[in-house]
């Protein structure tokens, strides 16, 4: 059992790590790689490397073994999510739920079942998956947790253009975190930076853009208290959102070239501003970038489908 609850630790710190609005890592740091079982650590090159089928045969050679089915049966679900397959990925999850050691095993299985719904953009399914994932931690009175779960279905929601939910979700994910017992200033920052970080985004995406400024304005704010440097770098990504969708684009270009380059959604809004721009080439360019993720998460999610229709 203790390889068992190893094995989905290790997937789950690499694969379904979430961004779930402006956030810091929402998993556990991950172990050494050293750890990494061999399977585990091979599957994960190969499908770096493109190549998706071997990845895949690989991990199904361990989905009916004990010891490591549970951890097989959630990389397989996620690599077939990011195949295209959510159908066949969530037979994997559905296994993983019946055979989770643990109560926090199964809701990690039920938080993978989330994302699956989230890769084919569904709203609804996703929050119905985070919803369990919630009432784990709520057993736990882990109101951190909580908080970081309804942020992550909040952010599949306004991805998805849902805006009316992913407000309610993004307000149950701050109410939550603040719950918190014992919070400390910087933690109660935290939850305020993402919390105007959302509802700038909500704003820009309803055309507010005085209201959106005045997020953009207050999230600044908090950061300038220094409180919580490791946000920084979610600001200027903050920056070129708002400035996208009030459609300057020489504005959101700047923003995005300084946030994590690494992160498929902001290639995608990369790509999509240089398109706007009219540069086609670098516009492609871009989307092709987002498409090579392999992640299992929210911004995977969103750049799986809209590379998808944009490269077809």
């Amino acid at each position: 059992m203790k390889k068992q609850i190893l094995l989905a630790a290790l997937v789950l710190s690499l694969a379904v790590v979430s961004y779930a609005q402006a956030p810091a890592q929402t998993q556990p740091p991950a172990p050494p790689q050293q750890q990494q079982p061999e399977f585990i650590r091979q599957g994960q090159q190969l499908a770096r490397d493109g190549k998706m089928t071997e990845a895949l045969a690989l991990y199904k050679q361990h989905v009916d073994v004990p010891a490591d089915a549970f951890a097989a049966n959630i990389a397989t679900g996620s690599l077939l999510d990011v195949m295209g397959k959510g159908a066949d990925a969530r037979k994997h999850f559905e296994k993983a739920v019946e055979i989770a050691p643990t109560p926090q095993a199964k809701a990690s299985a039920y938080r993978a079942t989330a994302m699956s719904y989230a890769f084919e953009g569904d709203c609804k399914k996703t929050l119905d998956y985070e919803q369990k994932v919630i009432d784990y931690y709520a057993s736990q009175k882990d109101f951190f947790q909580q908080g970081e779960i309804a942020n992550e279905g909040a952010r599949v929601c306004i991805d998805n253009g849902d805006l009316d939910t992913s407000y309610q979700w993004y307000q149950k994910g701050h109410e939550l975190g603040l719950q918190e017992p014992g919070i400390k200033p910087d933690r109660q920052d935290l939850w305020n930076f993402r919390w105007e970080h959302a509802q700038a985004r909500i704003a820009a995406r309803r055309g507010q853009a005085q209201n959106a400024r005045k997020h953009v304005a207050a999230a600044k704010a908090i950061l300038d208290k220094g409180t919580n440097p490791n946000q920084l770098v979610f600001f200027p990504y903050l920056e070129g959102y708002v400035a996208f969708y009030g459609e300057d684009y020489k504005a959101a270009l700047d923003g995005f070239q300084k946030a994590n380059q690494n992160d498929p959604f902001i290639q995608c809004m990369i790509g999509e501003t240089y398109e706007k721009l009219g540069d086609n080439v670098k516009a492609v360019e871009f989307y092709k970038k987002a498409s090579t993720t392999v992640a299992h998460n929210p911004t995977a999610a969103y750049a799986i489908r809209f590379t998808r229709k944009k490269l077809q």
